[in-house]
């Protein structure tokens, strides 16, 4: 089975979005740059970004096509997370919500993605 490792967000600063990640996944990169730079997550999975504008082929990505995913353990850690993100200028999407399969939010980066953090339903 092929399983995919890495996540490549187009964004327009990679060193500016990296600043972003690194206090919302509260890592450092581990590589990066003049177009790009890399974190490798504590569950194996490596996550980049690429400058849309040294992307090849070219990157026409404009943002909430997709999103990154964050499965935390319950309700209070959902509140606590769209607290922290809105608290550092993230524009939020949606704030927390009980939908069927569990309590989340949605807040988007600089760049137009999509950040969800849930909680599942027991």
């Amino acid at each position: 089975m092929l399983t995919p490792t890495y996540t490549v967000l187009y964004v327009a600063d990679p060193h500016a979005s990296a600043r972003l990640y690194a206090t919302l996944l509260d890592t450092q990169h581990i590589e990066a740059s003049p177009t790009f730079v890399l974190f490798m997550l504590e569950n194996g999975r490596i996550l980049g970004l690429w400058a849309k504008s040294a992307a090849e082929p070219a990157a026409d990505f404009h943002g909430s096509g997709s999103e990154l995913a964050f499965r935390v353990g319950d309700d209070a850690e959902v509140d606590a997370l769209h607290d922290k993100w809105r608290e550092t200028g993230l524009r939020i999407l949606q704030a927390p919500t009980r939908m069927d399969f569990g309590y989340t939010f949605t807040a988007a980066d600089p760049d137009g993605h999509r950040l969800r953090v849930f909680a599942r339903s027991e």
